[in-house]
């Protein structure tokens, strides 16, 4: 039996193309980039090249790009590195932020902002939680489990307005924003000046790249404080020698995604649509929680009320599925999401609920087995 995998979202499959870039530095270019020999010298410049390739789509110069071992790192380097500098200062976030972003964000003096019953951040209530002592406001571009594009360009043009008013008033702290691109990076614009931003965070683990690699595009006007400490590397920002095979698979599963974005949006798109459809004709009652029109195109979340979410994730799982209940990251926790929660949806409803994302290698054959397992399962 083949498997159809649909949960994308938490793991990409490592592109051939980006095998092929990275096997290089596995083997006969291993060398420490670091180190002053000829040699490590050509790999450095190798790794600038890569960073170079990260800072193209995002608008930057390469120097605002740190690489990191993932979006975790990237969130808690973005995060802490700002709260730290600011004794008695407070950071607001959307209350459906990833945990990386939730858990060191509540070190602090942490403000969440809540999200309408669709997912989407309330952007009047956000703004309204920012005090003259809020040095950072973090809002991811797309959220992880029910896949809701936030509208970050209208927060980011809210918040100048904030910072002028600050000026005026002689308030001379710094209000940064961040986000968290992780899984937006495959289908949207990551260019940091058009989308007004100081801070992003890419996963490449979620672009078809190697799994504990990422970067954090820091702008030149934000100063942030190390959270590893050692020799140096990153501009100081990141000590450890430096993941030259990473960085090289980053920047090669970004070209890929981000040249083909349009394309496999489009496509996606069709199967989110066929799949929501089957879906509502097959299983009445079915709840598409999350924005039909402010989404990731490869993001399908439902709750099909009465029935349990890990009896039919396994029930799917031996029947060749693979899909999830929400962020692999809390997988083992029992609560409700908190995602869902900050929607409205009852802990019931939350744990009868689904998620399905789709990839390079999801079909419409994949949409309507699936589909038709469910119906079976669910019934």
């Amino acid at each position: 039996m083949d498997m159809i995998y649909l949960d994308y979202a938490a793991a990409t499959p490592l592109d051939s193309q980006v095998y092929a870039a990275m096997q290089p530095y596995a083997s006969e270019r291993f060398f420490n980039p670091s180190a002053t020999y000829l040699a490590a010298q050509a790999v450095r410049t190798e790794l600038e090249a890569a960073r170079a390739r990260v800072a193209h789509w995002m608008g930057a110069r390469p120097a605002e790009i740190v690489c990191t071992a993932g979006g975790t790192e990237a969130n808690n380097l973005a995060i802490r590195g700002v709260l730290e500098q600011f004794t008695g200062s407070n950071v607001v976030v959307s209350a459906i932020e990833h945990e990386s972003v939730l858990a060191a964000a509540h070190q602090y003096d942490c403000r969440e902002a809540p999200v309408t019953p669709d997912g989407i951040i309330d952007v009047d209530r956000l703004i309204s939680l920012v005090d003259d002592q809020t040095v950072l406001v973090s809002v991811m571009y797309a959220n992880n489990e029910v896949g809701t594009i936030q509208p970050l360009r209208t927060i980011t043009q809210r918040l100048s307005d904030v910072r002028k008013a600050r000026k005026l008033a002689g308030n001379t702290l710094p209000l940064y924003v961040h986000t968290d691109a992780a899984q937006a990076a495959a289908y949207l614009d990551l260019h940091a000046s058009r989308l007004g931003i100081d801070l992003m965070t890419i996963n490449a683990g979620k672009i078809y790249g190697p799994k504990q690699t990422g970067a954090l595009f820091i702008s030149s006007s934000v100063q942030l404080r190390p959270q590893v400490f050692g020799g140096g590397q990153e501009r100081g920002l990141r000590s450890g020698t430096e993941n030259i095979m990473g960085a090289v698979g980053l920047a090669v599963a970004l070209d890929i995604v981000q040249g083909r974005r349009h394309d496999e949006t489009a496509r996606l798109q069709q199967l989110q649509q066929l799949f929501i459809r089957e879906l509502e004709q097959a299983i009445p009652g079915v709840i598409i929680n999350g924005s039909r029109k402010h989404r990731l195109p490869n993001n399908v979340h439902i709750t099909i009320p009465g029935t349990d979410n890990e009896r039919l994730i396994f029930q799917l799982d031996d029947a060749g599925i693979l899909c999830a209940a929400g962020s692999a990251c809390s997988a083992s926790n029992d609560d409700p999401s908190h995602v869902l929660r900050a929607m409205g949806v009852a802990d019931d409803d939350a744990r009868a609920s689904l998620r399905f994302t789709m990839g390079r290698q999801t079909t419409e054959d994949h949409i309507r087995t699936t589909v038709e397992k469910l119906k079976h399962f669910a019934a």
